[in-house]
């Protein structure tokens, strides 16, 4: 059961955004009266979307969840509530409101996003948090709502929600939130879709197609398709039979163990046209080992010590023209594993990679 206190600020129900009350409870009415927990797939979203109804203090009470509220210095899990209503504005529960012991809940969203200039030294892909605690403003019905973010990863849920900091969606505070905010947006949208709920017609929405990646049966024939496309055709038939066998046998076994998975991607790879790069790289290796990959001289202008991903958009303006574009599979480490692409193809590449669980990513 929902239980919500109140604030003093403007409620969030802009009748054009996506991010709004009406949006967000109706989301929050299928996880509670339908089911609490669920993983599903967007289009332009690296990965699964995960979203979860947690309630406080039913989602703690357990003996890891004791344990982390005691280690973050709080006696029960109101009071780590407390904490977070005080992030972001909301009244706090009072001693006697604690002992009547009501449940409150949030929803929490999870997915990743492409990193910001800045972030990209570091990461391939960023996990933006969204956690959505609803409140009642100038009114004694529940009617807004309050979010906190966090691109941390939750491997301590209390020390992972105290850490999470308010955001303002109509005003990110740096890049990483307003990327955030803009895949957020195609969440929701995503969020709708999978869940058969009406948009009202006022909401601008972030895209106009089905966002929506359906669960399709995968077979060999699905494999040779995503081989073809990320060699642009330059593979021998008796090596795409091959490979797309093995690679459909691997991923039947839907093997959990990091190096089985990715160490087959890495022999496939190898298999076609492509290179392994160290995350730093100069602008001539580029130069060689696209022009290897291409079969053809490739040259392109970028600035005085500019190095590494840094270079992308360089990189690409120049294979643009040639109707190309640098991928890279998702080494999961701290190295690239590059292919060039037919341009007109990425959409499908990027559609089929999470269809077969072979992670590809765009380079920006």
């Amino acid at each position: 059961m929902k239980n919500f206190f109140s604030n003093l600020f403007g409620r969030n129900n802009d009748p054009k955004s996506i991010i709004s009350f009406d949006i967000i409870d109706s989301i929050y009415s299928h996880l509670y009266n339908e089911s609490n927990s669920f993983e599903f797939k967007v289009k332009e979203i690296h990965d699964s979307v995960l979203v979860n109804l947690y309630t406080f203090p039913t989602s703690l009470d357990h003996e890891e969840g004791r344990a982390e509220i005691k280690k973050a210095g709080f006696k029960n899990a109101y009071e780590v509530l407390n904490e977070l209503y005080k992030k972001i504005d909301i009244g706090v529960l009072s001693e006697e409101v604690m002992n009547q012991e009501l449940e409150y809940d949030f929803i929490h969203v999870q997915f990743y996003s492409k990193p910001s200039p800045e972030m990209k030294k570091y990461f391939n892909h960023v996990l933006n948090n969204f956690i959505i605690f609803f409140c009642c403003t100038n009114s004694l019905e529940t009617n807004d709502f309050k979010i906190l973010y966090t691109t941390s990863y939750f491997l301590d849920y209390t020390k992972g929600l105290l850490d999470a900091e308010f955001m303002d969606v109509n005003n990110p505070k740096n890049e990483t939130q307003e990327i955030g905010t803009k895949d957020f947006k195609l969440v929701l949208q995503g969020l709708c879709q999978y869940l058969n709920i009406k948009i009202p017609e006022s909401i601008e929405l972030p895209s106009t197609e089905n966002l929506i990646i359906e669960d399709k049966e995968v077979t060999i024939e699905t494999f040779e398709e995503f081989i073809k496309l990320v060699s642009r055709g330059n593979v021998e038939e008796t090596l795409l039979k091959k490979q797309s066998k093995k690679l459909f046998k691997n991923f039947k076994k839907e093997s959990k163990q990091y190096h089985a998975t990715v160490n087959g991607h890495f022999d496939f790879f190898e298999s076609i046209s492509s290179w392994n790069s160290d995350w730093k790289f100069d602008p001539e290796d580029a130069e060689y080992f696209i022009s290897e990959m291409i079969g053809g001289d490739l040259n392109f202008e970028y600035p005085k010590e500019t190095y590494s991903h840094d270079l992308f958009p360089y990189i690409q303006s120049a294979l643009e023209k040639l109707n190309l574009e640098l991928m890279t599979y998702d080494t999961y480490g701290d190295n690239y594993l590059f292919f060039v692409a037919n341009k007109n193809d990425v959409n499908r590449i990027l559609e089929l990679s999470e269809i077969v669980n072979i992670k590809i990513d765009k380079l920006y």
